[in-house]
């Protein structure tokens, strides 16, 4: 595999930030305009918090890049110390924040990983287990969490209603499905049959109108056949961290708005597993997103899903979220990029 480092350094063009913001900013000023409800005294309700439950949101976010971070080391063998693994996941969090979340940081991933010293063919197989398992996350914990939210899981507002009606199951169970097919062939090929996955791969991509991208298959399928070699022989004690540690991030993620929520008003048990259960479909709908890290998607729909659980704080409970989940890591990668760059690069010329 050939990393083309001129599309890495534009996807972690610190320039990039402003993309995001400005969509994220444009959205909340539209929906401020149209909003009759939300005005200048809305806005101070956000005083209204219990400081003791933002704590706590503030706490589990900082778990959850805790979680990432021991993760990574896990994955690398601990290949990486814990300062230069604080570096992978803020940069690897900051290329997420930058592309549409549909594209995501897959390369760049792999890219940070390879110039962290590790080669080339285990950065591909670290950053394709990443992948996996939280896909396997959401594949396996969505059905679970959905039977304890007892069919609350998609909201009712009538904005839902009239835009989407039953389409949002739709999509929502459309897109479970191609995750899942996905997750599925992938976790096989990668680590049961990688040369029958690159034969099939390069007979379908022998048809007459895909042949174009033979070769590009054929690239995917050695970096299969490489990634899948890396991590053979793998035993449980390698497995069970990771495992245990994507659980962990994931949950930490979904629970600082559990918490977000909590600051302004007082949830049952039954309400804090629906709002736990949504973000599930929230997450569907902000990975479709054509924007970059979901800007504005994230926004509009934040009060379709929750607004319901929020009497007067759905505005300022959104930009609380995307406060603490989202615009810190645009910011932490424009800071730490220049440094990493640095390190990466012209010390090791000087070396």
């Amino acid at each position: 595999m050939k990393i083309d480092n001129k599309k890495i350094f534009e996807t972690l063009n610190p320039n990039r930030v402003w993309v995001p913001v400005l969509i994220g900013l444009g959205i909340v000023f539209l929906l401020f305009y149209l909003d009759p409800t939300v005005n200048a005294k809305t806005l101070k309700v956000v005083f209204d918090a219990s400081p003791a439950w933002i704590l706590l949101a503030v706490v589990v976010i900082l778990f959850r890049d805790a979680g990432y971070v021991y993760r990574i080391r896990e994955i690398t063998d601990r290949h990486l110390s814990w300062t230069r693994a604080i570096y992978v996941i803020i940069l690897w969090e900051f290329a997420s924040a930058v592309t549409p979340s549909v594209v995501g940081g897959t390369a760049v991933a792999v890219f940070i990983l390879n110039k962290e010293g590790i080669k080339l063919g285990k950065a591909i197989a670290f950053v394709m287990v990443t992948a996996i398992l939280d896909n396997l996350f959401f594949v396996i914990g969505a059905p679970i969490i959905m039977y304890f939210a007892q069919g609350n899981i998609f909201p009712a507002s009538k904005v839902m209603e009239m835009k989407f009606g039953k389409s949002l199951e739709i999509l929502f169970w459309s897109s479970y499905g191609l995750y899942a097919s996905y997750t599925l062939i992938m976790a096989g090929a990668l680590f049961f049959r990688p040369r029958v996955f690159k034969w099939l791969l390069l007979k379908l991509y022998s048809i007459k109108w895909l042949r174009k991208w033979k070769h590009a298959a054929n690239e995917y399928g050695n970096q299969i056949m490489e990634a899948s070699k890396e991590l053979r022989g793998k035993n449980f004690r390698y497995w069970l961290p990771i495992i245990l540690a994507t659980i962990f991030v994931w949950c930490s993620r979904y629970l600082m708005l559990n918490a977000l929520i909590g600051a302004y008003e007082s949830l049952s048990s039954i309400e804090h597993v629906i709002i736990f259960a949504r973000q599930v479909i929230m997450w569907i709908v902000m990975m479709i997103s054509p924007t970059p890290g979901s800007s504005g998607t994230a926004e509009f729909f934040f009060g379709q899903f929750f607004s319901e659980f929020l009497t007067g704080y759905t505005f300022v409970t959104s930009i609380l979220w995307r406060l603490l989940s989202y615009y810190p890591y645009l910011i932490l990668g424009a800071i730490f990029l220049p440094r990493w760059i640095r390190q990466v690069f012209f010390k090791k010329k000087a070396d």
